[in-house]
């Protein structure tokens, strides 16, 4: 078996959000978002507008699904949980964790990234992706782990699609989530990565590179579910339904998700 090479970029792996809470609200801590790490730029301004309109806060922890399912079932001390494939919901909701199956809440996309001076072309059905790695000009090229992280698991599927999986494995440089594979696809020391596409339209990565929307039929959708987790409190339950309000579902298309009907 092909070597990957594992680097692990602490990229925004936990993002804490500071609000004012409400003199109502002091008398509870803010609760715990457990979110897809795609969801990073997003959430953060959701949250905000969030705490705007209410005076409430939430505390938001960013990851890889698969990490916080197994934390949840650990003892994890969350209340939602924003999951970037709805299977590990449907999974914890059939062993009690959580209040009910949830709400779908976006569909994802990926997309190829490439930084500013790479060689590689950011092109929608990876030609010169393959091409490059045909002629050994690839070295490194970043994705999120197909273990543990969908995007990562999405990734893998849209490489095997394109018939290039198994030749590019020796140069994969595997993250722990998406937001760590966009990280390193974007520091200069890879040719590029496959990612979240809500990160790669966010400002403060957009102007490190260029990407391309790979296509959605390469690969099983990323239908991203969220949950009450047992045990949450009122102010995760203004957070959710806040989610799912026409303000939040704007922020969300703005960054690039597709919206499930009604």
């Amino acid at each position: 078996m092909p070597n990957i090479l594992t680097r692990r970029c602490f990229f925004a792996a936990i993002s804490a959000l500071s609000f004012a809470i409400t003199p109502a609200m002091a008398r509870q801590d803010a609760p715990v978002v457990a979110a897809a790490s795609g969801l990073q730029f997003a959430l953060e301004e959701i949250a905000a507008v969030f705490e705007a309109d209410t005076g409430m806060r939430v505390r938001i922890s960013m990851g890889s699904s698969g990490n916080f399912a197994r934390q949840i079932r650990e003892g994890a001390p969350f209340e939602i949980f924003m999951a970037s494939d709805e299977q590990f919901i449907a999974d914890l909701h059939a062993d009690g964790f959580t209040r009910d199956e949830g709400d779908l809440y976006a569909i994802g996309r990926l997309a190829i990234v490439v930084p500013h001076g790479s060689s590689l072309l950011p092109d929608p059905e990876l030609n010169h992706l393959a091409e490059m790695l045909e002629a050994g000009q690839i070295s490194r090229f970043a994705i999120a782990s197909p273990q543990h992280a969908p995007y990562g698991m999405r990734a893998r599927e849209a490489l095997i699609t394109r018939g290039i999986w198994a030749d590019l494995q020796p140069y994969l440089v595997i993250g722990e989530n998406v937001s760590q594979a966009a990280a390193f696809a974007l520091s200069g020391n890879a040719e590029g990565g496959i990612i979240a596409d809500s990160l790669a339209l966010a400002p403060e990565l957009a102007e490190r590179g260029i990407h391309a929307l790979i296509p959605a039929d390469w690969h099983e959708p990323l239908r991203q579910r969220m949950v009450l987790l047992q045990g949450a409190g009122e102010v995760a339950e203004a957070f959710y339904n806040f989610v799912m309000s026409p303000s939040a579902r704007e922020i969300m298309e703005r960054y690039g998700f597709m919206l499930p009907e009604g």
